[in-house]
């Protein structure tokens, strides 16, 4: 199974990055890596989040950080689609 980032979740996981560097400069560089480790994760476990809420989609939330990572599994790979903290509005 293989890891693939749509161009939207790159640019949230750039976006969530920038954001901590401007207010929580220590937490921007642990957080991007702990996300990643995540999505990483789903190599081996790609079903493991919960049922999304776009059909066909699934979502994992972190424990340690407050962030949900939405995929979707297709043939073999995981698409992660977006990376969103639960405060935002989505």
């Amino acid at each position: 199974m293989r890891i693939r980032w749509t161009p939207t979740a790159a640019a949230d996981l750039q976006n969530i990055y920038d954001y901590l560097k401007e207010h929580e400069p220590h937490l921007a560089r642990p957080t991007v890596i702990e996300i990643r480790k995540t999505a990483r994760s789903l190599k081996k476990f790609p079903l493991r989040g919960r049922n999304g809420r776009e059909e066909g989609t699934r979502e994992l939330l972190q424990r340690r950080l407050p962030h949900i990572i939405a995929y979707r599994v297709k043939d073999d790979a995981v698409e992660i689609l977006h990376i969103w903290h639960p405060a935002q509005d989505r």
